[in-house]
């Protein structure tokens, strides 16, 4: 039979990445479950701390759905070795390479390793216009001449606005001109931080510098989520150190320059500036609607000039939610069996389209979020902002961060700032949350209706 711990890990499973899971849950054990109590057991202080922090409201959700009680969670550090021996079985959520092995090695870098590029980012698919140019030039620039045109390239700007983009087609030019002998690698700081405890817990932390210190090509992505994580950001001190001392590129993306990263070392904020810094802004009218074309046309999708204008014209956040729109009435064209038009745009996108003008036209922030939002629930607006598990002030706290990224354009991060520095994982839970209790719930819809009515107000 399953334990409590077991069966709390199974959900987890389904709602976060494998690495992330592999890393932080696999080697944790139940160690009793008494008086609402639940304890389980970790390998070390490291662990009890991140997942107090990080994981602790999602884990507490959790219990509640499973078994109806209001429980409690407590982590001990376990007083013999904890390796994961879970089985497939217990978890077909997770994939094989997650669970498989109780010491994840960290494998030496060779030439034909996979990269991790998107084959559908390259330099040819990526749209030009003025808001992005420079950016685009350098990227450029830097895989025509790695490690001498500008080192390290620093790409920053809002969410989908096609820094992932550039990233992958600098790596795509550079491995396509089958230069003998060179390695690149493209990750998020979010696994280079999971890829290091592993290799910190399993005592292969030299093959992990092996593999990040030995190539020719370094494209990390979201560098933003390093700060205030001081060993990650020791480790990665040390590897921009040796990659920029042995002459070879590196290329970071961010959603802010690094002076406004905060809590991220003074160090690597400086070398960070040593090179290059690129900004992208949202694209204008024009770049939209080329943009719009060009998705449009890789995808053999039949769209008119007129109803790219019309997007393009109503959608004013960033290319992730320009393409959202053309896919999603591409969707509709396609079981209806209707071609796109005018009618059928304007019917699919009707309650998208509002919702994307009427917050922007407002400009509506997050502070004014948290004010109505606890004034519903007659709670103190800074209240928003405390760790307090309460469900007073816990259930209103996730029902602003969820408006607040569903209208307005910030990113995780940036909307986690407005709670009190909360993780950006913590944003992502309290949004599908809402979003399970919108789907379930007719009371709850028809409350948060009224609330995004009143913010537009």
């Amino acid at each position: 039979m399953k334990t409590l711990w077991e069966n709390v890990l199974k959900h987890i499973s389904t709602r976060m990445n494998p690495s992330s899971f592999q890393t932080w849950f696999a080697p944790t054990r139940q160690a009793s479950f008494e008086d609402r109590l639940l304890t389980v057991a970790v390998p070390d202080k490291y662990f009890v701390n991140w997942l107090e922090e990080q994981y602790r409201d999602t884990i507490i959700e959790i219990l509640h759905t499973l078994t109806g009680q209001a429980l409690e969670i407590a982590f001990v550090i376990s007083e013999v070795p904890l390796s994961p021996p879970i089985s497939r079985e217990a978890f077909p959520e997770a994939s094989e390479s997650t669970i498989s092995q109780p010491a994840p090695s960290v494998p030496n870098v060779q030439h034909d390793e996979d990269p991790g590029l998107n084959p559908k980012y390259t330099f040819d698919t990526y749209v030009v216009g003025g808001s992005n140019q420079f950016a685009h030039a350098a990227s450029v620039a830097v895989a025509e001449q790695p490690s001498k045109a500008y080192n390290p390239l620093f790409i920053y700007g809002g969410v989908g606005l096609g820094k992932t983009h550039l990233m992958h087609a600098i790596g795509h030019t550079l491995q396509d001109a089958n230069i003998p002998g060179f390695r690149l690698y493209y990750l998020s700081s979010e696994r280079f931080m999971n890829e290091l405890i592993n290799a910190i817990r399993y005592d292969t932390i030299q093959q992990f510098r092996d593999k990040y210190r030995n190539i020719d090509l370094l494209l990390i992505d979201d560098i933003q989520f390093i700060a205030g994580k001081e060993r990650t950001q020791e480790e990665f001190f040390h590897t921009f150190n040796a990659l920029h001392n042995a002459q070879k590129q590196i290329v970071i993306s961010s959603d802010c320059p690094p002076k406004k990263i905060p809590t991220l070392e003074e160090r690597l904020r400086s070398r960070f500036e040593w090179g290059l810094i690129a900004d992208i802004q949202p694209p204008d009218f024009e770049t939209k609607v080329a943009i719009l074309r060009k998705k449009a046309e890789t995808e053999g999708i039949e769209l008119s000039n007129e109803v790219a204008m019309y997007i393009a014209t109503k959608i004013k956040s960033n290319i992730r939610a320009l393409e959202g729109c053309l896919t999603k009435i591409a969707a509709h064209s396609k079981f209806a069996k209707q071609p796109i038009t005018m009618d059928l745009a304007r019917k699919v996108l009707d309650d998208i389209l509002d919702s994307t003008e009427s917050a922007t036209a407002k400009n509506i922030t997050v502070e004014l979020i948290q004010e109505i939002v606890a004034g519903h629930y007659k709670i103190k607006t800074q209240d928003m902002k405390t760790s307090t598990r309460l469900r007073t002030i816990a259930f209103p706290r996730q029902v602003a961060m969820y408006l607040s990224r569903k209208l307005t354009t910030l990113s995780l991060p940036s909307v986690g700032k407005h709670f009190g520095g909360k993780d950006h994982t913590t944003i992502m839970y309290a949004c599908q949350k809402i979003e399970a209790l919108l789907q379930n719930d007719p009371n709850f819809q028809q409350e948060l209706e009224h609330l995004e009515q009143t913010i537009r107000s």
